[in-house]
């Protein structure tokens, strides 16, 4: 009887401890672990190749002709050079650093520096000529932009990004150079190398860190398209037309015409290689 008395109240005492506990609150789950999205920005320093179009944007309709003097051609002969605008390939690459004041969308200013391939070489400058020049002469006007061989930039960036897109303008100092061949008044004399300006604007944007473009393991890859106001003052230094003995190379007579600039645009694609923060 007594044994039986000791089961009975041992099991309801376990029912009873049982009911108990499940009348407890229950431990509350660990709240998820929040992680952010990056926020990208376009601070860092890049670098990266361009390739485009470059066309004359100068005015060419004054000084195209030339009176050759005696002994140099016959009395009268006049030398007239082809007003044709002049154009060709461009391509480079460029390097360069940006500041973004706030991640994501804000305001972005940097600075670029870039050298240019220019090909308006294969439309040198010639001349049609109304009379007879002497033997071992011949005529040419450096002038014109198919002495450009390359040109460069040193520019600040300014613009506005809306997170993975940027629009900015850009502008600063410009130069550039050419080859002393017959073209270009066909003497090393000749100032080849000029100075000036350029202006320009473009759109950027940056595409995803997992493109299949990103070989370099950049922080991100961004294309661009930009378009190019260049300026090169050609000073005073022999800037006219020439006669030339073909025997040395060089000019026996020139027609100065004062200062003048070589204008072009160019109009380029272009891919960057990013580096530094997301």
């Amino acid at each position: 009887m007594i044994k039986k008395l000791l089961l009975a109240s041992a099991a309801t005492a376990l029912l009873t401890g049982a009911a108990s506990a499940a009348d407890l609150p229950r431990r509350a789950a660990p709240p998820p672990v929040f992680t952010p999205v990056p926020v990208f920005t376009w601070t860092g320093a890049y670098f990266g190749i361009n390739a485009g179009y470059a066309f004359d944007a100068s005015d060419r309709n004054t000084g195209n002709t030339f009176a050759v003097p005696f002994p140099y051609a016959a009395p009268g002969t006049v030398a007239s050079f082809r007003n044709r605008s002049q154009d060709g390939f461009s391509g480079g690459g460029q390097i360069g650093y940006n500041w973004q004041l706030t991640p994501g969308s804000g305001v972005v200013f940097g600075i670029e520096a870039d050298a240019q391939y220019l090909d308006f070489g294969r439309n040198r400058n010639n001349a049609f000529v109304a009379g007879a020049l002497a033997p071992g002469y011949y005529v040419t006007d450096p002038r014109g932009l198919s002495s450009l061989d390359f040109f460069g930039t040193v520019r600040g960036r300014l613009g506005y990004a809306f997170d993975r897109t940027l629009v900015y303008g850009t502008g600063g100092f410009a130069y550039g150079s050419g080859s002393a061949d017959r073209s270009f008044g066909g003497y090393a004399g000749n100032d080849s190398f000029r100075t000036g300006w350029a202006v320009g604007g473009g759109v950027e944007y940056a595409l995803p860190t997992d493109s299949f473009l990103n070989f370099f393991r950049s922080s991100a890859v961004t294309l661009k398209v930009e378009g190019l106001y260049v300026n090169l003052d050609r000073n005073t230094r022999n800037q006219g037309a020439f006669v030339i003995n073909a025997a040395n190379n060089f000019p026996v007579v020139y027609s100065g015409i004062g200062r003048r600039s070589d204008e072009f645009a160019v109009v380029r694609a272009g891919l960057n290689y990013k580096f530094g923060s997301y």
